[in-house]
């Protein structure tokens, strides 16, 4: 159901590089910016965080979630979107498993949509072989196919 909706609604990206994770995070932003539900602020807030508190958005390696604390400045809806890079970006040059080429950026300004975003979103993760298989992605029609294949 989240990947078809993240297709169908227009909240994904195909990049196929980008020159660093500063990039990679505005790029993932820029769906939800274009659908007025973040400002372009937002991604800016991601980036001080990650450069404050580490790369903590790497949540497994290969897997990026950029997102700030509920109610943050430039939010004005709910969402999620999907970015895919072709070539993964390093937040950590020192740290392999800190580099990511999915992105599964956040918004949030209510807690009940928001639990129910992560409940989907977790479920995802910890499927391996969806995981691998979003590795590989190349379009909004494989995010449909895997929506059908696995959720």
């Amino acid at each position: 159901m989240l990947l078809r909706e993240l297709a169908e609604k227009n909240r994904c990206k195909f990049v196929d590089s980008v020159e660093s994770w500063e990039e990679a995070i505005r790029k993932s932003c820029e769906p939800l910016v274009a659908e007025g539900i973040l400002d372009e602020s937002y991604a800016e807030e991601i980036i001080d965080t990650v450069k404050r508190m580490g790369p903590y958005i790497v949540i497994v390696p290969g897997v990026a979630i950029p997102h700030c604390m509920e109610n943050a400045g430039g939010a004005h809806g709910t969402a999620i979107s999907f970015m895919k890079l072709e070539t993964p970006v390093s937040f950590d040059d020192e740290d392999p498993d800190k580099s990511a080429s999915i992105f599964f950026t956040l918004s949030s300004v209510n807690t009940q949509e928001h639990l129910k975003n992560m409940k989907q979103l977790f479920k995802m993760l910890t499927n391996e072989d969806l995981l691998a298989e979003l590795m590989q992605v190349k379009c909004p029609e494989d995010l449909i196919r895997l929506d059908e294949k696995y959720m």
